[in-house]
């Protein structure tokens, strides 16, 4: 069994395998690539993102700098935008869902260390898969642990750390991130300005 299957079924593994650590350097390059195209050439960043992501929609934008391990192991759902500075450490998959809308500075880590001292001081580590609904909000500065699943409907608060699963149409912030309350019809008569549905 490979490091990669490893990984891929739960176990502990080396990334040092050096299959992988071509794969991230792949990876490296395209982003490297990516982060110094001129920002208003859409059509020439879309199509190195088309080489670098798993899968795709559409419509989706990302904002430069953007930061992944491998970029294979994410997909994005319809209309997906992700602010600057966005790190996805995709050692596992990554799944958005439609309209998924992410902040400055948010960093989804699929990767964690060995817990004991010497497997960790000797490479090993794990990977969980991270899961993000439909209709998503994630604010500024969050980081979504391994193994994590965020449901639909949600809004995760700026600076969270979220390391558990938050269930569909909440809105939860903090370290760790806990749900404050449910998102309710209430929340669309909060601006004046609001647009009637159609």
């Amino acid at each position: 069994m490979t490091e990669k299957e490893k990984s891929l079924q739960g176990y502990l593994y080396n990334p040092m395998e050096e299959s992988l650590i071509k794969e991230r350097e792949a990876a490296k390059d395209l982003y490297f690539e990516y982060n110094r195209i001129r920002p208003s050439d859409y059509e020439q960043r879309t199509a190195l993102l088309k080489k670098l992501l798993g899968g795709y929609q559409q419509h989706f934008l990302i904002e430069q700098p953007f930061y992944c391990t491998y970029g294979y192991h994410i997909t994005l759902g319809e209309y997906f935008f992700a602010n600057l500075d966005c790190t996805i450490s995709d050692g596992a998959p990554v799944v958005f869902g439609d309209h998924v809308f992410i902040g400055p500075h948010v960093s989804f880590l699929t990767e964690g260390h060995a817990f004991d001292p010497q497997l960790r001081s000797e490479g090993y580590e794990y990977v969980a898969p991270i899961h993000v609904g439909h209709n998503v909000w994630i604010c500024a500065n969050v980081s979504v642990l391994p193994g994590v699943t965020i449901g639909d409907n949600c809004i995760i608060g700026a600076g969270s750390v979220v390391s558990r699963d938050i269930p569909a149409g909440s809105l939860a912030m903090g370290n760790p991130c806990r749900v404050v309350r449910p998102i309710t019809p209430e929340d669309r008569d909060k601006f004046p300005w609001a647009p009637e549905y159609t």
